[in-house]
C-alpha cells in the first residue's frame, strides 16, 4: 500500500498520515466519515491513477481524489461482498465509487472523467486493526473470494 489519506470534515483538504486505526463497523478514527453506516474506507488503485494521469494530460495525487487508501497493485475490488485485507484489517465491499466532484476544483474535469471507470470502491471494516503505508494488501482471487 502506498497512501494513506483522512479528512476531519466534508470539503477539507486530505491529509496524507502513515498510520491509520480502523475500527470494525465504524472506519478509519480521525476521517469524516468515521461513524457512518456503510462508507467506512475508500480505496483506489496506483495503477489506476496513473492510467488516469496519463489520459488527462497530468500526475493525479493519490490525495486529490479524496480516497483515504491508495494500494500499490493489483485492481480494486468493486463488486459488493468482495474483501480485501489490509494488514489485519479486513474490508468489505459496499459498492463502486465514482470520482468526486471535487475533483473539477483540485484536479480538473479531464481527471474526473478519466477517473469515471477507476474510481475505486467504498468499504465496510470487518475486522479492526491500524493500517500503516506499506501493510502487504490481499486481495480478492478471480472468483471474487
Amino acid at each position: 500500500m502506498t497512501a494513506i489519506a483522512v479528512a476531519p470534515a466534508t470539503r477539507l483538504p486530505m491529509r496524507y498520515v502513515t498510520t491509520v486505526e480502523a475500527e470494525a463497523g465504524k472506519g478509519l478514527v480521525g476521517d469524516r466519515y468515521h461513524g457512518t453506516r456503510h462508507r467506512h474506507v475508500t480505496v483506489q488503485s496506483q495503477a489506476d491513477l496513473d492510467a488516469a494521469g496519463a489520459e488527462a494530460g497530468a500526475p493525479i495525487e493519490p490525495s486529490g481524489t479524496r480516497r483515504n487508501v491508495t494500494i500499490s497493485h493489483g485492481e480494486v475490488p468493486t463488486t459488493p461482498g468482495a474483501r480485501l485485507t489490509i494488514g489485519d484489517v479486513e474490508l468489505e465491499v459496499v459498492r463502486r465509487m465514482p470520482p468526486c466532484r471535487i475533483l473539477d476544483d483540485t484536479v480538473g474535469h479531464d481527471a474526473r472523467v478519466a477517473l469515471a471507470r477507476r474510481g475505486g470502491a467504498v468499504f465496510r471494516v470487518l475486522a479492526g486493526g491500524t493500517i500503516a503505508v506499506g501493510d502487504e494488501v490481499t486481495l480478492p482471487d478471480r472468483a471474487g473470494r
